[in-house]
């Protein structure tokens, strides 16, 4: 899948009219019944199956929030397979609208940036949900999992579940990941993939419970690992080409401690520096002569300790050329030119455009960072923004952006730590 791409002047870009909120609509019948067909042909290689949980506890017809874990491109059309006819809207990121605003819309979709604070959107989800009488499938990591294990949840969801007070559906998907992962360069595996379904909370229970009880129960639904699954489940991935791209997530050797010399390729993760191989077997284990690790979630865990560390003794810092893109509108993805991204303890700056941008994002601006690999078959991208224009910043050279994303969640949870004791020093 691609975007549509248009080269503007930074000024040209600022000066444009920023579109008007608009009502989401409920989704056109024939346009879901359109989608459901055309997800029979990816769904039918996978021998998708689901189960369902407590759903009778779900009145017909009555409207409900849908929370799925974000695996893999074919997410969607699992969700067509599984509530189709019932009518949903769903919570999709803006660059999903770009060039297709009008089909998106009567898909009954509700347009939200990714980490900016989006008030409208909650009143959107309420209009579908309760004027529209429509459900609401949302992805609440936000982002796809880089390892396989769930992303972080944003804190106190339990607000937004009592707010809208309608039953809570979790999807929770087996095999999605694997089959289509995102570090592995877009290319499918032979691999089954399941769901479980499940009726989280109805909206009295929602009622009876409290924020903090509501989150811990979001917290447990949303806990896997999907390479845990595969071993447990004794699923074979022999595809010659399942390690490419893996250096992309495990882009620091744990022998020499070098960062960005990892290369994953067919089979295996060799680093360039000292030669340390690992294979990724047909059972998603790492092994070697002297395996430090042999689950990849575990080394990717090492890797936030690491960026943590770093964090804390103040020697973090990501410096980088980009190629700038941004998106102001859903006509098109705007290339203003080339800059820097600097990203350290202050937070984001990136400067461009012969000195004409000049963006400040601070750590606190929200819990976890826009990032994601070969996005819309251009290339890795670290994205960062407000309402008013968002910013694409694709790195020229080494693997960056799993790391960034780390520094970023583990410095939101430093700086808000911090915070928390001198607003109750205050009080």
């Amino acid at each position: 899948m691609k975007i549509k791409t248009k080269q503007r002047s930074y000024e040209q870009v600022m000066a444009m009219p920023r579109p008007t909120h608009r009502k989401p609509l409920k989704p056109l019948f024939l346009l879901q019944a359109v989608v459901r067909i055309l997800a029979i042909f990816d769904l039918l290689p996978t021998k998708f199956t689901y189960e369902t949980h407590n759903m009778e506890q779900i009145q017909k017809g009555e409207p409900c929030l849908i929370l799925m874990n974000h695996s893999s491109f074919i997410d969607l059309k699992i969700a067509s397979r599984i509530f189709f006819p019932k009518p949903y809207g769903i919570v999709c990121t803006s660059d999903g609208f770009v060039g297709k605003n009008w089909l998106m819309r009567l898909l009954g979709c509700i347009p939200t940036r990714k980490f900016v604070s989006d008030v409208s959107l909650i009143r959107d989800m309420e209009y579908l949900l309760k004027k529209k009488r429509t459900s609401v499938l949302m992805y609440p990591e936000a982002s796809y999992s880089f390892d396989g294990t769930a992303t972080p949840l944003p804190r106190k969801m339990g607000v937004l579940l009592k707010k809208l007070n309608v039953p809570v559906v979790t999807v929770i998907t087996q095999g999605a990941f694997a089959r289509d992962p995102l570090y592995n360069c877009l290319q499918k595996r032979k691999v089954t993939v399941r769901a479980d379904v499940t009726c989280l909370a109805t909206a009295e229970q929602i009622r009876a419970l409290s924020v903090a009880q509501l989150d811990t129960m979001l917290d447990e639904a949303f806990s896997f690992d999907n390479f845990r699954y595969q071993q447990e489940k004794g699923i074979v991935i022999d595809e010659p080409f399942r390690a490419d791209g893996l250096n992309r997530i495990l882009y620091r050797c744990p022998h020499c401690q070098t960062e960005g010399q990892t290369v994953g390729k067919g089979v295996m993760l060799t680093c360039k520096s000292c030669g340390a191989e690992y294979t990724l077997d047909e059972q998603g284990y790492l092994t070697g002569k002297s395996p430090i690790f042999t689950h990849i979630p575990d080394w990717y865990a090492w890797q936030r300790q690491q960026v943590r560390k770093e964090l804390e003794e103040g020697t973090y810092r990501l410096e980088k050329n980009v190629k700038i893109g941004m998106l102001v509108d859903t006509k098109a993805l705007y290339w203003v030119g080339n800059g820097k991204l600097i990203h350290d303890a202050n937070g984001f700056r990136l400067t461009g455009c012969d000195g004409k941008l000049a963006y400040s994002q601070g750590p606190l601006a929200c819990y976890g960072l826009y990032s994601d690999y070969y996005w819309y078959e251009i290339g890795d991208v670290i994205c960062i923004g407000n309402q008013d224009a968002l910013y694409y910043c694709f790195p020229e050279g080494g693997d960056v952006v799993a790391k960034t994303r780390l520094a970023a969640e583990e410095l939101y949870k430093l700086k808000k730590a911090r915070k928390a004791p001198a607003v109750a020093a205050k009080g």
